[in-house]
């Protein structure tokens, strides 16, 4: 499978602050939509921003499709306050030539309501983003990066954004890279996810496969070997906690013996939420990372 981003070794030290991504590997198939979580400082916008080539990696390397062919949506959407909106395109034009959609741009600004005339430093910071997205559609890229880009929208304009970027990848193949804090928001429109904490990757692969690949099980108190537990809690003679199986355990919901054979091997598992996978690595740094197959780097 084609990989739209290929990292292997990836890092990336700054003086001052030391380490903001370290030993990065993965791959992001082409085509995808993959959601970039993490806390704040954990190296997400450096991840992006390494990919747009605005920074250089202290080490390793990051393959990605020509410059011309990415978009990159930083969270400060740099644009020039003195243009108009109508300047902007046409400038979003001059700039890519014989890759300007101006139908795709413009649809994204009539969809907003923003005058043409007006300029960019007396629109919000909705229309800002909008307009920075328009230039970023318009350039119709094979790989899209969105750092934050919608975090100053309306909830209702963030959906019929999140829209229009759906329809571009089901139109062009587009491989996007977004980052986000509204897990919502990602759960609905991604289909990948790659977690970094602590500049390293910690999570990536298809939602689905990795959802498969938990199971957040509750029984009677007992040793979870072999199984490697993300979290756990025990309240008095019952256990619940987060696991990635080493062996049979079921996410269908009803009650079975993972194998032991003893009486107090029966649970109940269950597949779990997105949220509650996320928050569970995110609160256990020391547990092993998982890269799915498809999202290993290659040898």
């Amino acid at each position: 499978m084609t990989a739209a981003i290929e990292a292997h070794g990836l890092g990336r030290r700054f003086r001052r602050g030391g380490w903001a991504l370290k030993e990065c590997s993965f791959r992001l198939p082409a085509g995808r939509i993959c959601a970039l979580v993490g806390r704040n400082g954990a190296g997400k916008s450096t991840l992006l921003a390494v990919a747009a080539g605005v920074l250089k990696p202290t080490e390793g390397t990051l393959t990605t499709p020509p410059r011309e062919a990415v978009a990159y949506v930083a969270q400060d959407k740099p644009l020039y306050p003195r243009l108009t909106v109508a300047e902007t395109l046409r400038m979003g034009a001059d700039l890519n030539p014989g890759r300007w959609d101006a139908t795709a741009a413009g649809k994204v600004v009539e969809a907003g309501g923003l005058d043409p005339a007006m300029r960019v430093r007396a629109l919000s910071g909705g229309g800002r983003s909008r307009l920075a997205l328009a230039l970023a559609l318009g350039k119709r890229p094979a790989l899209l990066l969105l750092d934050e880009a919608l975090s100053d929208v309306d909830p209702l304009a963030r959906r019929q954004l999140l829209g229009t970027v759906l329809a571009t990848v089901a139109e062009h193949g587009t491989t996007v890279l977004m980052s986000s804090h509204v897990l919502s928001e990602l759960e609905d429109a991604c289909d990948h996810l790659l977690l970094i904490d602590g500049g390293r990757v910690r999570l990536g692969g298809s939602v689905d496969d990795l959802l498969r690949a938990h199971s957040l099980v509750s029984g009677p108190t007992r040793d979870l070997t072999p199984h490697t537990v993300i979290t756990a809690r025990s309240t008095g003679r019952q256990l619940t906690a987060l696991i990635r199986p080493q062996g049979p355990w079921s996410t269908d919901g009803e009650g079975q013996d993972d194998g032991g054979g003893d009486g107090d091997s029966y649970v109940r598992a269950v597949e779990p939420t997105l949220e509650e996978l996320l928050l569970a690595y995110l609160g256990a740094p020391h547990v092993p990372a998982l890269l799915t197959p498809a999202m290993e780097a290659a040898a």
